[in-house]
């Protein structure tokens, strides 16, 4: 089901020069602050927004997600649907976003879905003292990427993407993801969808596991549908 206009949509988050290289991520959390309800952001969110995230991945060259939210979530193949295709083939893009996985420990099954059905080889960003016997297995299914020594380097894994004619960056969290591109100061934009949720308990915020950032962000764009509130922050 569709909310907002197209159009709208479409201009309240498109970028005016993708070739300038553009790293925003997309996060959604209650209005007390959990990003997730019952371990998964899917739990918080909307028919808005899930055409606010379709439409991100749209405009992305790459989505970037930890591995940790990969399972969680259940990602599979990244294939986008059949409108978003045609847009992008109408822009002169590839069909689909390539899929770049962040992981320390790279325990992914080589046949796992996100692998085999997957329209374009996804990415492996990790680091030199990741296991290179998983390295090796999952080489054979993505390109492993190495971005550090004892941990992803948030400003190697981006200029790596960049490196890969890959500019528009599309993160997908998780928390531990979000939170060490923000303590790097490499992200450019929040897309932040506040959820007209009281969740309670003891969720996740959007960032985890990073040192103290105080780091202020202007308000670039806001839209509102079904008592949710859809903001953009840009460094």
């Amino acid at each position: 089901m569709s909310v907002f206009i197209e159009d709208e949509l479409l201009a309240a988050y498109a970028l005016a020069d993708r070739g300038e290289a553009y790293l925003r991520a997309n996060m959604i959390t209650s209005i007390d602050g959990a990003a997730t309800h019952a371990g998964v952001s899917s739990g918080l969110n909307s028919p808005a927004d899930k055409q606010v995230f379709d439409l991100l991945r749209r405009l992305a060259d790459v989505v970037i997600v930890g591995a940790g939210t990969l399972r969680a979530e259940g990602y599979g193949g990244l294939r986008l649907g059949e409108a978003d295709v045609a847009w992008r083939r109408g822009h002169g893009l590839a069909d689909h976003p390539v899929l770049a996985i962040v992981s320390s420990r790279i325990a992914l099954e080589p046949g796992a879905a996100l692998f085999a059905d997957a329209p374009r080889r996804p990415l492996l960003l990790t680091h030199a003292r990741s296991p290179q016997r998983q390295r090796e297995a999952l080489a054979e299914v993505a390109e492993v990427v190495v971005c550090g020594q004892d941990a992803v380097d948030p400003e190697l894994l981006r200029s790596e993407l960049i490196a890969r004619g890959l500019a528009q960056m599309l993160c997908e969290g998780g928390p531990h993801l979000l939170g060490t591109l923000a303590a790097a100061d490499v992200l450019d934009e929040l897309c932040l969808t506040v959820s007209p949720l009281l969740e309670g308990g003891d969720g996740l915020r959007i960032t985890r596991d990073t040192p103290l950032v105080h780091r202020p962000m202007r308000l670039a764009g806001l839209l509102r549908a079904q008592d949710m509130l859809f903001l953009r922050y840009r460094r």
